[in-house]
């Protein structure tokens, strides 16, 4: 099976919001024209895939403005018919009108936003405000349908108030998409609200166990995809693929990286669009070569671990932030990777054998015991027919 094809485009790194974790809003960042938009089509047309995922993010891709939108989706579309492209994109929607609303929604495209919570949790660290202007921007998405979910950030403060959190999901209706805040190379912004490893840890075997209590009201969308992981041994989201040759970014001004979190940072530049690098160019960069040597340090540091095969060492971005760009380890998240990844797991496990049993010597059901929460395979069961 072949991975996923994945190029984010990033229009600009400005954004009107400033959240105090961000470490990707760039004040007087350039806006990406829609020539560069042809240049991605041209350049992209002799690569091997036939599907593509293409998602706008930023800083906020809806700077851009109704127009680009308008010129740069059937650019895409129709340029890269034979990819058979997708289109997703990730916004505050503070800048969210009609117009673009119409635009997005003729070429299905499904937005991400961020909300961390009720309205006190959220602006105390994304600024006052900023929940209220989300709220308004989903609704115009909405009313003309547009798919909108969420991704709730939690930080080392909001992290303490995880049950409020969760249950302004369960109650709204929301599906939750988690985001640790991490980290970064570009500032030292998310520094004091970063998300430690073992919070995160505890945080995932919470929201597992809370989305079994709650299944059928919420989507958990973490814990869904590392059931998948576990189930199907192989990595399904980022975090846990891969993304070496199958995940780039393109910056406003035409340049390729590795990945969005590195747009804006030169020592990355793997190339430009206007110079049509093709697959085997961009390897070997000496941004693409170091990349690479992540895949030779996961081989050797992981080789022994159960979840190798679903996990490769979690995400390099994360493993280079604490060296200041240098291949040296695997994620630090690992600790929380692997406490989640033996949880579902071994829980997995327990129910099958628990099953067989049951099956292999047909014990009847004790009419005196009461019926358990749903387990790992109710929540499987659920994603299959969804």
């Amino acid at each position: 099976m072949k991975n996923p094809f994945h190029v984010m485009l990033i229009p600009t790194l400005g954004c009107p919001a400033r959240c105090s974790y961000c470490w990707s809003s760039e004040p007087g960042s350039p806006v990406m024209d829609i020539e560069t938009i042809g240049e991605v089509v041209e350049w992209l047309r002799d690569f091997p895939q036939d599907r593509v995922t293409f998602t706008f993010h930023g800083g906020e891709p809806l700077l851009a403005g109704a127009d680009f939108y308008r010129r740069a989706l059937p650019l895409l579309a129709e340029g890269l018919a034979r990819m058979n492209p997708d289109f997703a994109m990730q916004t505050n929607l503070w800048l969210m009108t009609p117009e673009l609303a119409e635009v997005l929604a003729a070429y299905h495209v499904p937005l991400g936003s961020s909300i961390d919570g009720p309205l006190e949790i959220n602006d105390r660290q994304r600024g006052k405000g900023y929940f209220d202007r989300t709220m308004r921007g989903y609704r115009i998405a909405r009313e003309h349908g547009v798919r909108v979910s969420f991704i709730c950030t939690f930080t080392s403060e909001s992290v303490k108030h995880r049950e409020e959190i969760f249950r302004f999901f369960l109650d709204h209706g929301y599906t939750l998409k988690l985001h640790p805040a991490l980290p970064s190379l570009r500032n030292a912004n998310p520094e004091p609200w970063t998300l430690s490893p073992e919070d995160y840890g505890d945080l995932l075997v919470y929201l597992l166990d809370e989305s079994l209590t709650n299944l059928g009201g919420i989507e958990v969308m973490n814990i869904s995809d590392l059931v998948k992981c576990v189930f199907t041994r192989r990595g399904t989201v980022c975090t846990f693929a891969d993304c070496m040759g199958t995940t780039f970014a393109v910056g406003p001004d035409g340049s390729v990286y590795p990945c969005y979190r590195f747009v804006g940072m030169p020592e990355w530049v793997m190339g430009r669009v206007s110079d049509r690098p093709s697959p085997d160019d961009l390897a070997a960069s000496d941004a693409g070569q170091r990349m690479y040597r992540f895949r030779e340090l996961v081989d050797q540091s992981c080789g022994e671990c159960r979840h190798i095969r679903y996990c490769r060492g979690g995400c390099p971005y994360n493993a280079i932030v604490p060296t200041g760009g240098k291949i040296g380890a695997v994620d630090p998240y690992c600790t929380a990777y692997k406490r989640i990844f033996d949880e579902i797991g071994d829980r997995l496990n327990r129910e099958m054998e628990e099953r067989c049993a049951v099956e292999q010597f047909a014990f009847p059901p004790d009419p005196r015991k009461k019926p358990g929460k749903p387990g790992i395979m109710s929540l499987m069961q659920q994603m299959i027919s969804r």
